[in-house]
């Protein structure tokens, strides 16, 4: 059996969780999360949490011991190098997760909402590739409302993913998140039901 494997990507802020929820509500879909392992390789005592914690200083934790993931933005959104060193250590984990909930799953059609799906190269996990874009103006707005930044605090975030149309250039299907959710949902049931 082949299984149809999407891998929903994205900018940040662009809706990608929106489609993630519909595909999940509406059409009964696993979905799996890069965020969620993500937060999962940080928790409480792992030993991913224990490197970040010597490499940044106790500072980077919460009275409770846990990340605080505030201060790890502030250090890593404006300093690539510290970005990508936290990634080689957090990527390698999501991977695997992603491997074992594929290999467990007994639905033919599943979802991995990766942001980083291009720049962790992960790719070779899916059989598709949905990206979801906006124009950059919404993208920043969004970003702001959502995560109550300034706008230099967005666009450092922004700026730490590939473009949207660097992302958009390798999709098999690009849903425009820029008009109404009725036309971004109407988009997700036509791409749903394309056979590739």
């Amino acid at each position: 059996m082949t299984k149809r494997i999407i891998g929903l990507t994205g900018g940040i802020a662009t809706g990608k969780t929106t489609v993630a929820n519909y595909l999940a509500s509406a059409y009964n879909l696993p979905v799996f999360d890069a965020d969620i392992y993500a937060r999962d390789a940080v928790s409480l005592g792992s030993p991913i949490l224990d490197a970040i914690a010597n490499r940044y200083g106790k500072e980077i934790l919460l009275p409770d011991g846990s990340l605080n993931r505030q201060k790890l933005g502030e250090i890593i959104f404006p300093h690539p190098e510290e970005r990508q060193w936290v990634e080689s250590i957090i990527h390698p984990y999501v991977r695997d997760r992603f491997l074992k909930a594929i290999a467990q799953s007994t639905s033919t059609t599943i979802v991995l909402v990766v942001p980083l799906l291009i720049e962790a190269q992960m790719t070779d996990l899916v059989t598709e590739i949905w990206v979801v874009i906006c124009s950059e103006a919404q993208q920043l707005q969004r970003l702001i409302e959502r995560n109550h930044l300034t706008p230099e605090q967005a666009q450092a975030r922004i700026n730490s993913q590939l473009s949207l149309t660097e992302k958009a250039a390798i999709a098999d299907v690009i849903l425009d998140n820029s008009s109404s959710l009725e036309a971004l949902l109407k988009q997700v049931d036509i791409a749903l039901n394309f056979e590739f």
